[in-house]
């Protein structure tokens, strides 16, 4: 897996004109070639029951990061598990880390979920679909 890291969408909360200008939603057009490989090793990384549960535990904590110490503990897996899972999700461009001492600490990159919710977000001319 590359260590590629997603653009920035906007870290201003620009409105979804930026958006939309930056990274065409999968359901306003095709993906070409080169925006499928790097969007894929992203939702690779989260297809994993494990790996979407500590991306949920990092990016809910209070603080904002969270110390593996207090990961390892949440799972019935031994902690070099927890560090591999860990490291997807980092080389996937979703977390960052931060050692200090013997501990790692972990935090979400927002710029990627927001980047994937922009990927996934109908067009805002869409209609909605008939339920």
């Amino acid at each position: 897996m590359s260590k590629q890291e997603l653009p920035v969408v906007s870290a201003n909360g620009a409105g979804a004109g930026t958006v939309a200008r930056c990274c065409p939603t999968l359901l306003a057009a095709p993906l070409d070639e080169d925006q499928a490989d790097e969007l894929a090793p992203v939702f690779k990384a989260l297809g994993d029951p494990v790996r979407l549960r500590l991306l949920s535990m990092i990016a809910s904590r209070a603080g904002g990061e969270v110390c593996v110490c207090d990961l390892t503990p949440a799972f019935a897996l031994s902690q070099p598990t927890i560090s591999h899972h860990l490291k997807l999700l980092r080389q996937a461009g979703l977390i960052a880390s931060e050692r200090r001492g013997t501990w790692v600490y972990y935090r979400l990159l927002p710029a990627a979920t927001d980047r994937l919710a922009a990927v996934l977000t109908r067009p805002a001319t869409d209609p909605a679909p008939a339920s």
